[in-house]
């Protein structure tokens, strides 16, 4: 009756929420990870938090693979499955999915709003499959999605305007790219990527065409010691004008055909309403023509821009009444006669609108105020610091009696104070003072205890420079 009892207790005990036949249970955790299963069990007990259906024979996820609704599910893992079909209802059931891997499977192609039911998804693992299509519409409604993973596919264009708008994928810090069948990746495009996501694509072992721009690009993230150039320097390869042997990207610096030119790149501080120029420095002579980006994308080209950004007739680029979002970094592309160049200008916008000689006075003043107070309050320490012994002006009254136990004289430094009524102090200073070792105070005249009978009546006083001086060597202020 008690196993009985226990087994209705646990969440596995009730016919709803029996384990499937060839899974692990525990707790709400469900493996059935290499099971040899051709469709998903049934019933999942609706508390199931974590499905790992990996390493099976799962070919096709169709919308009825959960008939009821599993609100908690927040992992699902479908990798090694042989996947072939996913139906665009498969999520239904499972909004609150927040990790979902469909890794290493044979999905060839991403349909319309695949995963737009998913509106939690932050981890998308789709890498390592026989991706050749990428509809625009496939990751609509995604939010909250951080990480995607689509390597080892067979990706020729993927449709980066959609994280340019920032409106599909508002969240997305990392995007995996590499091993697909990428040619041209316009660099354009990639410059007008968030800098946050742009410093975390990866896009090596991609048949890229050689191109300046794009080398440009990887120079400066090289520099910037950025985990997806500099981790993949080897991988990141390209294809040279009539060339069939793929070279690295990073490696076209000054030789021909090309002669790429390696990127430059200044750093601007400005502060709130300010006006800044930003240069454009090109050390071509007869430059055919010049433009910027902004950090939001927005090309400023020769006829000027609006109100607040202005193209100067020497290719400058001119920002008025600075604001907070002004902030980032301003490419100046140039196309000279051999070759193209682009600068980058890094524009840091200080959130205040104090500047630099109004700083270094404010600084100056705090630093002379303090050390004032410092001196003031090391003054009152040395000569408003109450001395009870000063105040002390009546009748001598003769110490008490010292104890015997050596842990009077040694272990305290303080004299001992009787408690005599209406005494304002319990002793005084002995006169006849001298300079002791490293020039502290030495008592010279102690006075001398009266005898007493009895053995211990020879018993002299300690000297304050003997015993009691090695346990303590900081004076002590009465």
């Amino acid at each position: 009756s008690l196993l009985l009892a226990l087994s209705l207790l646990s969440p596995w005990g009730s016919a709803a929420g029996s384990c499937p036949p060839r899974c692990v249970c525990a707790s709400n955790l469900l493996s059935c990870s290499q099971a040899n299963l051709s469709t998903v069990p049934t019933p999942l007990p609706r508390f199931t938090a974590v499905l790992d259906l990996s390493h099976n024979n799962v070919t096709r996820l169709r919308a009825d693979w959960a008939p009821a609704r599993l609100p908690h599910l927040h992992a699902l893992l479908l990798s090694h499955n042989g996947l072939a079909f996913v139906s665009t209802e498969a999520f239904a059931h499972v909004p609150r999915l927040r990790h979902l891997d469909l890794s290493s499977n044979r999905l060839r192609t991403l349909d319309e709003n695949l995963f737009s039911d998913l509106g939690e998804l932050e981890v998308l693992l789709l890498y390592n499959n026989e991706i050749s299509t990428v509809d625009r519409t496939a990751f609509e409604n995604l939010g909250r999605l951080r990480k995607l993973y689509l390597g080892q596919n067979r990706i020729a264009r993927f449709p980066l305007e959609l994280l340019r708008e920032g409106t599909r994928l508002p969240q997305l810090a990392l995007l995996d790219l590499s091993a697909n069948r990428l040619r041209a990746v316009p660099a354009g495009e990639l410059q007008a990527l968030p800098a946050w996501l742009r410093d975390r694509l990866y896009l090596h072992n991609n048949p890229l065409a050689c191109d300046c721009l794009l080398f440009q690009l990887l120079d400066r993230g090289r520099r910037r010691h950025l985990s997806a150039v500099e981790d993949f320097q080897d991988e990141l390869r390209c294809f040279l004008p009539g060339a069939t042997a793929l070279v690295k990207i990073l490696e076209l610096a000054g030789k021909p055909p090309l002669n790429c030119s390696k990127a430059r790149e200044a750093v601007l501080e400005a502060h709130l309403g300010d006006s800044v120029t930003l240069g454009c420095d090109s050390r071509w002579q007869g430059v055919r023509s010049r433009h910027w980006v902004t950090p939001g994308g927005e090309r400023v080209l020769g006829d000027g821009g609006n109100g607040s950004v202005v193209l100067l007739a020497n290719g400058s680029l001119q920002l008025r009444a600075l604001r907070p979002e002004d902030a980032g970094t301003y490419s100046c592309w140039v196309a000279g006669p051999l070759l193209n160049e682009t600068l980058y200008v890094e524009l840091l916008v200080h959130n205040f609108t104090l500047h630099g000689p109004h700083d270094t006075l404010n600084t100056a003043y705090t630093t002379l105020v303090g050390c004032i107070l410092s001196v003031v309050l090391v003054l009152i320490y040395l000569y408003l610091t109450p001395c009870r012994c000063c105040c002390c002006r009546g009748t001598e009254k003769p110490p008490a009696p010292r104890d015997d136990s050596i842990n009077s004289s040694v272990l305290s430094t303080t004299p001992n104070h009787a408690g005599g009524t209406g005494e304002p102090c319990g002793s005084h200073v002995a006169s006849g003072a001298g300079t002791g070792q490293n020039g502290r105070f030495k008592g010279g005249g102690t006075p001398p205890v009266p005898a007493r009978p009895g053995p211990k009546a020879q018993r002299k006083v300690s000297d304050p420079d003997s015993v009691s001086s090695v346990f303590s060597d900081t004076p002590i202020v009465v």
